[in-house]
């Protein structure tokens, strides 16, 4: 089978593709035809060597971790039923806390039976595998935030994945929401989407046109998929008693200088591992995904679509900052 390896820590140019065994499925676990694999910035921080402290990946690997297709085997008693059956998945070495997201950039990829998400009717495999990641985190965010009608709702990097569902889900609870991004392709994308104030946080003031929007009041919730300086940023404008849930790195790190400031004024912050992301929440949260996408409820927006082969020029799209939405790799 072809499959896309990091053969050194580097740039995109660093994925070659190559010809791979096909994996067996052991007790417990499937093998999956992959129709579409998802592209995390994670995998392109991990690609550039950034992480080894806390995801023990080591050249040459397989990239990617969450998937979609078809069963093709089944390992060890597991359910024959299953074969045929589209699904989405972490890959079987995936996981938050403690897996590696890698494996998924392949041909055939392994699953584990207790990680399957059947796929609906009404959904399409890449609309499915394009929240493998993005739903159950969004879900969680917005369980937690418990955003009420008439709340101030600051999402930053919110044409990204994880943004352009919070932004639909803040939206339909009634929230102000009021998106960051860079850009005007991405704000218009986040204004179809529902935010009723825009702004571009490339700017170096964007926090003053923040609350000269809102008229100087501050925002009472803060979903931030920015991280580093612009994370920082938001956290400054976050109110006491106001709730701020930081749980991405696109400007390059999370965020985390001013969180003990804005503790100390009585801000609520949270990150990633604060969420609620075990594996029976991961399970109830990949339902409720799929089922807003079958009832179109909520749309998730996938911007670029690359060959399996073009998996560098995906990569190169994320860091650039060009990518909309989820960017997904066509097997």
């Amino acid at each position: 089978m072809q499959a896309v390896q990091v053969r050194e820590f580097g740039g995109p140019d660093v994925l070659e593709v190559q010809e791979l065994p096909v994996p067996e499925p052991e007790a417990g676990q499937v093998l999956v035809r992959v129709a579409a694999a998802d592209v995390m910035f994670l995998d392109t921080r991990l690609r550039s060597g950034w992480g080894t402290d806390f995801f023990a990946v080591q050249p040459p690997y397989v990239a990617g971790g969450g998937i979609g297709g078809t069963v093709t085997a089944v390992g060890p008693g597991v359910d024959p039923a299953l074969l045929g059956t589209r699904v989405t998945s972490r890959t079987v070495a995936s996981g938050v806390g403690g897996g590696l997201p890698i494996g998924g950039y392949a041909e055939q990829a392994l699953a584990g039976v207790d990680q399957l998400n059947r796929i609906p009717d009404a959904v399409t495999v890449e609309q499915a595998t394009a929240v493998v990641h993005d739903g159950h985190t969004a879900l969680a965010a917005f369980e937690r935030a418990e955003i009420r009608s008439g709340q101030r709702v600051l999402i930053t990097a919110a044409a990204g994945g994880l943004g352009t569902l919070l932004t639909q889900l803040a939206h339909r609870a009634g929230a102000q929401v009021i998106a960051a991004a860079q850009g005007e392709t991405k704000l218009a994308l986040t204004r179809r989407l529902g935010a009723r104030i825009v702004v571009d946080y490339s700017e170096t003031d964007w926090t003053e046109q923040v609350l000269a929007a809102t008229g100087g009041k501050e925002p009472d919730v803060v979903f931030d998929g920015a991280g580093g300086d612009l994370g920082d940023a938001a956290l400054r404008i976050t109110p006491a008693a106001g709730l701020f849930i930081g749980y991405g790195a696109a400007a390059g790190e999370f965020a985390g200088t001013a969180a003990d400031a804005a503790r100390e004024r009585g801000v609520r912050v949270l990150g990633l591992y604060d969420l609620s992301l075990g594996n029976d929440n991961r399970a109830r949260y990949a339902t409720e995904i799929l089922d807003l996408l079958a009832t179109e409820k909520l749309e998730v927006v996938v911007g670029q679509t690359f060959p399996l082969a073009d998996a560098a020029a995906a990569h190169a799209a994320i860091e650039a900052r060009a990518a909309l939405g989820r960017t997904l790799l066509l097997v």
